[in-house]
């Protein structure tokens, strides 16, 4: 490790000792958003792109993610919504957006949400494109509903696709506090409820020309879809690094018993070190090869399920107490079974057999 990757990475770990560890139970047992520490990520640099390679962008914010996991994946999900966000802006052609949105996103003065759990479904014709727009001066006016979009609050940015007809849909970028938007909470989760996740009513809401991402917007996001679910597998990649940890520790409590047991932490971490070099390698690629990292994003959602499942075993009955850090895991776990792309999504386009 360089002597600036030491130093980013002892100031990371101070930023979260501060702005995460502490509220972590709060988080999960009472839907706490951890908003201070996005901020403080983009106050201290983290989302930066000056002086820097595109496989040094993706490494940088890959390990951002992945640390964040270790302690908090809900909270590593709001960072993947931000991170998301950044990265259409960043590829638009739209200097307005580039020159006044990008630069607040990236030093943390804005936090974004990415509204386009339901638009990639309906692009893979698992369900219909929930939002319309209506061209008019200017502009164009959205109606419709997205049922749930994390990572939002009032003062926050919202990027989202609505369909113009049937053949052509546009990316927009807006800010939640506009009129016509309201947003209804949802706490009632398995998990992830600390998210800041909410639906999105959107009732003749204006957006102007100088807020689209981009016009075409299927076309925009085969271009930058590699990017930004690379960003989701470091969420997976933090639990399983967290689970080996805490099983480890467990391996020698109960007179060694544990080491009996089916699923050993060195089973779980040859797999996990095998698909974080393949991914790293992946990543660092001029162009990120889709099938590729799909492949491996599907394979880190199955990895993770197991490192969970075999921490609760491991745990015994300190992991079925409710604040425990194994149920919050097992929780967390299930939703990246559900992240779109969803497991059920990524198998219907890899096409593996039943």
């Amino acid at each position: 490790m360089s002597e600036q990757a030491s130093l980013n990475n002892v100031k990371l770990h101070q930023l979260l000792d501060k702005y995460l560890v502490p509220y972590v139970k709060k988080i999960d047992q009472e839907a706490h958003y951890a908003e201070s520490y996005l901020q403080k990520l983009g106050e201290a640099g983290y989302f930066t792109i000056t002086n820097k390679t595109q496989s040094g962008i993706l490494l940088q914010r890959t390990w951002l993610v992945e640390e964040t996991a270790k302690v908090c994946m809900t909270t590593a999900f709001c960072l993947w919504c931000h991170l998301a966000s950044i990265t259409y802006i960043t590829h638009s052609n739209n200097t307005h957006l580039q020159q006044n949105i990008l630069p607040k996103l990236i030093s943390g003065k804005l936090i974004a949400a990415t509204g386009l759990s339901n638009p990639l479904k309906a692009f893979a014709q698992l369900e219909r494109n929930h939002l319309t727009a209506t061209k008019v001066a200017g502009g164009y006016v959205i109606n419709g509903c997205l049922p749930a979009v994390s990572n939002i609050e009032q003062d926050h940015g919202l990027a989202f696709i609505a369909n113009v007809s049937e053949e052509e849909s546009i990316m927009f970028l807006t800010m939640c506090n506009v009129h016509g938007l309201t947003l209804q909470q949802h706490k009632n989760f398995f998990g992830l409820n600390g998210s800041a996740t909410y639906r999105c009513n959107f009732e003749d809401v204006f957006v102007s020309n100088e807020n689209i991402i981009a016009n075409k917007a299927f076309e925009f996001i085969q271009q930058v879809r590699a990017e930004f679910v690379s960003y989701q597998i470091p969420l997976g990649l933090g639990v399983i690094a967290a689970s080996v940890k805490e099983i480890e520790a467990a391996l020698s409590g109960n007179d060694g018993i544990n080491k009996s047991l089916r699923v050993q932490p060195s089973m779980l971490n040859e797999r996990y070190h095998t698909l974080r070099d393949t991914y790293r390698q992946l990543i660092q690629k001029e162009t990120i090869p889709w099938n590729q990292i799909i492949q491996i994003r599907l394979e880190v959602a199955y990895l993770t399920l197991d490192a969970v499942q075999a921490g609760m075993i491991h745990s015994g009955g300190a992991g079925y107490i409710k604040t425990s850090h194994f149920a919050r895991r097992l929780r967390e776990a299930y939703f990246i079974v559900n992240l779109t792309p969803t497991v059920k999504h990524l198998e219907k386009i890899i096409k593996v057999p039943a």
